[in-house]
């Protein structure tokens, strides 16, 4: 059977409704996905996180600070906390469809909202600049998806590529 005899029999309604939708989503993604709730899913501490019992979150941690399963240790870089904060604002210029939702200078723990190219699935992003005795720091981040059960390993493959271009753009003041 042809492509237009099944939709001459398909219920119109139901195909007119879906291509309603699927133009929604492609024109307007993020309206859509307000419907689901706050793409931003709110701050964490890292020394008590609660990792998912579902492969769509990832962890950079040291083991020192974090009590659960982290997935990548973040090296000690020898700049300070300050000069991690400017590579991090170096860092993110170059990730898309990123924008920040908070920040706690005092803490310096910043948290982002990302979204996928295509369906703008939002996933949030805290990061922790550690400030360590001998003018040396580390950068902690948790990344985790708002909706699904796995992500294809997106969130883990984006912890790493932001660790590894805010340690490339780390300069000494």
């Amino acid at each position: 059977m042809d492509i237009e005899a099944k939709i001459a029999r398909s219920n119109p309604i139901a195909l007119i409704i879906g291509l309603c939708a699927a133009v929604l989503l492609i024109l307007y993604p993020d309206a859509i996905w307000r419907v689901f709730g706050s793409a931003d899913l709110g701050p964490v501490s890292f020394e008590t996180v609660q990792r998912r019992g579902t492969p769509n979150d990832a962890l950079a941690c040291l083991p020192s600070i974090c009590t659960t399963r982290i997935d990548i240790v973040p090296p000690v870089l020898p700049v300070s906390a300050q000069d991690l904060k400017a590579a991090l604002a170096r860092a993110l210029r170059s990730e898309p469809r990123t924008i920040e939702v908070a920040s706690d200078d005092a803490s310096l723990t910043y948290r982002f909202v990302q979204r996928s190219r295509w369906l703008h699935f939002p996933d949030t992003i805290v990061v922790r600049l550690l400030e360590m005795p001998h003018r040396q720091s580390s950068v902690l981040i948790y990344s985790r998806s708002q909706m699904g059960t796995g992500d294809m390993g997106v969130n883990r493959a984006r912890v790493r590529r932001w660790l590894d271009e805010i340690v490339a753009q780390a300069k000494p003041g």
